[in-house]
């Protein structure tokens, strides 16, 4: 009797670049640094795993200590790194996060990275093929001319066969002029299924203030499901003909760093699991919220045990 043979990819297939995280917090001394792990895609994918899904991540590391370190931790989040390369020559990319009254503050080493020296011809196309929905960011499509090309590679690839695309408009503008971001952000939003801004980003991107004319936008672009997050504000759900707002979950934060990208990957777990939008939403505000709580990108993301106790609760 024959059966079925087993999958070969994980539901969520992430890319771009991860990066070592050094997170100054507030209250220390200035000169202590925070070691951690962080890049926006691979926080997405962890997120997303932490609240059950399965992930598996499309990147390149460099052979230094740094990427060993990724691969230490993606094996014990369950992470499934066997598509990850490493680059013979060049680094693991690097950040830096500090905070001020205006929030947190990103500085970078990651010219030259290896994960910026992706190519389309090297990605698995079986892999993307299999999954259940692809996710980029603008930040990978931002590193390199060359990670560009493959990121919009990966997304022809999905949309060929089916493969649900989720994109997050992620702005940095030190590493592209607003100009080229916009052409670029804008040509991705149109091409994908789930869209999640946010929207000190989309206002930039837009030229527009007000969350549901920046929603408008997005789906007149043609992105069919709309998640604009609004931080302390909690966010706004938008399809075609309805829009729903989203209540904050109120806590005491201290490091926005990882938000967004938790409810990116909470979001898509939940849609994985069959929440309708709205259901999914509301779980994923929560889970940002509570990763605001501790330092670091990754190592606050909550789990699902968590989440679901302070939806409970209210």
């Amino acid at each position: 009797m024959s059966t079925s043979p087993a999958p070969i990819s994980p539901a969520i297939v992430s890319i771009g670049e991860p990066l070592i995280e050094f997170n100054r917090p507030k209250e220390g001394d200035g000169r202590t640094w925070l070691q951690g792990f962080g890049g926006d895609s691979q926080n997405v994918a962890i997120a997303a795993i932490r609240q059950g899904a399965t992930a598996g991540y499309i990147t390149s590391l460099g052979l230094d200590w740094m990427g060993d370190a990724f691969l230490d931790l993606w094996k014990s989040e369950g992470l499934d790194a066997s598509k990850v390369t490493r680059h013979p020559t060049a680094p693991t990319g690097v950040s830096f996060v500090t905070h001020g009254s205006s929030g947190h503050k990103f500085d970078y080493l990651r010219k030259g990275s290896a994960a910026s020296l992706m190519k389309p011809e090297d990605l698995p196309h079986d892999y993307i093929v299999g999954a259940r929905v692809l996710h980029v960011s603008a930040i990978g499509q931002a590193i390199s001319k060359s990670a560009r090309a493959t990121c919009d590679a990966a997304i022809n690839l999905a949309r060929a066969n089916g493969v649900k695309v989720s994109y997050d408009t992620n702005l940095r503008l030190r590493l592209w002029d607003l100009e080229t971001a916009r052409d670029a952000i804008h040509a991705t939003c149109a091409r994908c299924d789930i869209l999640l801004p946010s929207l000190d980003d989309s206002q930039q991107l837009t030229g527009l203030s007000i969350p549901s004319e920046i929603a408008d936008f997005y789906l007149k672009l043609g992105a069919p499901l709309v998640a604009l997050k609004m931080g302390s504000e909690g966010a706004l759900l938008a399809m075609p003909g309805r829009r729903i707002r989203i209540r904050p979950h109120h806590v005491t934060a201290v490091d926005a760093t990882g938000a967004g990208d938790t409810f990116d990957g909470a979001f898509l777990a939940r849609l994985l699991e069959g929440d309708d939008p709205e259901t999914a939403a509301r779980y994923a505000n929560v889970a940002a919220a509570l990763s605001t709580t501790g330092y670091g990108a990754v190592t606050p993301i909550p789990r699902k045990d968590a989440v679901l106790a302070a939806l409970k609760a209210g």
